[in-house]
């Protein structure tokens, strides 16, 4: 079986469990599914979907016209039990005529491995697609894209969520979830998990059983050092792991990435793009991380650069022994000018999911399982490591995905510490926060008093409200102030007044404990030693 989630409606609500040779999404295009087969024989479909496995796509991080020439070989949907080439159809279906506008397709046909044999799937563009312009190529496409180095909405109102869940294959965070959360712990669900910030998983389930029967998991997230101050919106992780690890009272690892920084720069003969900077940064930023109260006695930080060996290595070598540069490449888009450092670098974001990575943790325990509470952009990263996890005698790690924390500018991208007009950073004075949110906030405001009176504002595309759901705890009080602006008894001022009035809070009560973290605190957090387990 394999549950998909429609992507249509947003809000909590349960998956759909697709059945076997069920055709109801293309009931209009292919009739009952008994009385349909698909052009395509039982290998190629198999080879599909072991490919759609670990890519989105047929080619690349965005869909071609060789997705829109595959999806016409269907007559009807797959069955359930190709349940990643089905979460592909699905997802290629829910365009309809959009899939004109789809770039041309970079290769004319498809070449697979499976059981040791070579399959070979046609994806050209013979068949000329509806829509496409005098002179034979497609529009520009309007389509979100999420890469684990790229993230840019097609949409002032961000990025369109339902549609990721389909893409990815992954399972809506629902209702039955979120009370067997709050049953289990005896806490009300963080306010991140009650509002969809945190909306997506894989495997949860899995982890809440291993607490009902007693046993322990252990936690995993991390950070990619690329500013001396983070931002408001790289704490969005941290703080859901800190209320995951109080609430259920597990260890945690946090890997800082400082050799993925440094291998994706271009230009590594400049200052700030060496290996040297970006170690420092790891330590800076360590210091960020530590402030927001993490408990030394359960967790674990630790630098790439000064931790990949031993143990932790053997599973980087396993990682690597078992996955292929196809599948890199179909993953992240690696090619021929790729360095050799950027494509061996995924295994080492994957050997912290397993619980031999850290013996002086855990001892001779191979199998604790994990839990990832992270961005949706890593979920490639994860994606991999799931594949690859029960080749090399490991269990899958389980995720937690959460939207993007929105740049000041608007959703369509997300908030980037390069830019000091799209960001709040963690050292920003009272002042500095005030100004910024007066001056670059994006307002979902009218022209005027008089428009936005009788209108209102729209809280779907205004960032001050955005910023409200992550950081203001009171459910009341966020939704007083929704109805509020959406009939537009408040004005922007006023919305963006209530939004610096609780960044200015939680930033002072921040910075007071960042002050208190010392370079020794760090030297603590960051050896290798056994934890509360």
């Amino acid at each position: 079986m394999c549950n998909l989630d429609s992507g249509r409606h947003r809000g909590h609500h349960q998956p759909r469990t697709v059945t076997r040779g069920e055709c109801d999404l293309v009931k209009a295009r292919c009739g009952p599914a008994s009385h349909q087969r698909m052009p395509l024989s039982d290998l190629e479909t198999k080879a599909l979907d072991e490919h759609f496995l670990i890519c989105s796509y047929v080619h690349g991080y965005t869909a071609s016209q060789g997705d829109a020439a595959l999806f016409r070989q269907f007559k009807c949907a797959p069955p359930s039990h190709l349940c990643h080439l089905l979460r592909w159809y699905t997802h290629i279906h829910s365009f309809g005529r959009e899939s004109a506008s789809f770039p041309a397709a970079k290769k004319e046909s498809l070449t697979l491995l499976i059981n040791d044999k070579e399959v070979t799937i046609m994806v050209n563009n013979s068949m000329e697609a509806e829509g496409q312009g005098e002179a034979g190529q497609p529009p520009a496409p309007e389509e979100d894209i999420v890469t684990p180095h790229t993230v840019q909405a097609s949409s002032n109102k961000g990025i369109d969520y339902d549609k990721l869940v389909d893409r990815f294959g992954s399972s809506r965070i629902d209702e039955a979830l979120l009370e067997r959360f709050e049953r289990l712990t005896g806490h009300k669900p963080h306010r991140f998990l009650r509002r969809n910030i945190f909306f997506s998983h894989r495997d949860m389930h899995r982890i809440l059983d291993a607490v009902e029967s007693g046993k322990k998991f252990f936690l995993y997230t991390g950070r990619g050092p690329s500013s001396n101050a983070m931002h408001i919106g790289h704490l969005i992780a941290f703080i859901m792991t800190k209320w995951l690890q109080d609430v259920f009272d597990v260890p945690l690892v946090i890997q800082l990435t400082d050799d993925e920084k440094y291998l994706w720069q271009k230009d590594a003969t400049k200052k700030d793009n060496s290996l040297e900077h970006y170690h420092s940064l790891a330590r800076e930023n360590a210091k960020d991380i530590i402030a927001l109260d993490f408990d030394v006695n359960k967790t674990f930080i630790f630098s790439d650069v000064d931790f990949v060996g031993g143990a932790f290595y053997e599973n980087v070598l396993k990682v690597q022994k078992h996955v292929t540069f196809n599948q890199v490449k179909g993953i992240f888009g690696f090619d021929e000018s790729s360095s050799i450092g950027m494509i061996m670098f995924p295994a080492i974001q994957a050997a912290p999911s397993f619980s031999s990575s850290f013996p002086f943790i855990f001892g001779n325990k191979k199998d604790v399982p994990c839990l990832i509470p992270c961005g949706i952009d890593q979920d490639p990263y994860f994606r991999m490591t799931r594949d690859v996890a029960p080749k090399i005698g490991f269990q899958k790690p389980a995720l937690l995905h959460s939207t993007f924390f929105p740049a000041l500018h608007g959703a369509s991208s997300k908030m980037s510490a390069s830019d000091s007009t799209s960001s709040i950073y963690l050292t920003d004075t009272a002042n500095q926060i005030k100004k910024k949110i007066n001056k670059y906030a994006f307002s979902g405001g009218r022209d005027t008093v008089e428009e936005h009176r009788e209108l209102g504002g729209d809280c779907e595309v205004d960032v001050s409200f955005m910023y409200l759901t992550f950081f203001l705890d009171d459910d009341e009080k966020l939704e007083e102030i929704r109805q509020q602006y959406s009939s537009g008894k408040m004005l922007t001022g006023e919305l963006k007044a209530e939004l610096i009035k609780v960044l200015q809070k939680m930033m002072a009560e921040f910075q007071e404990r960042r002050k208190l973290v010392t370079d020794e605190t760090v030297k603590q957090f960051m050896t290798p030693r056994s934890l509360k387990f």
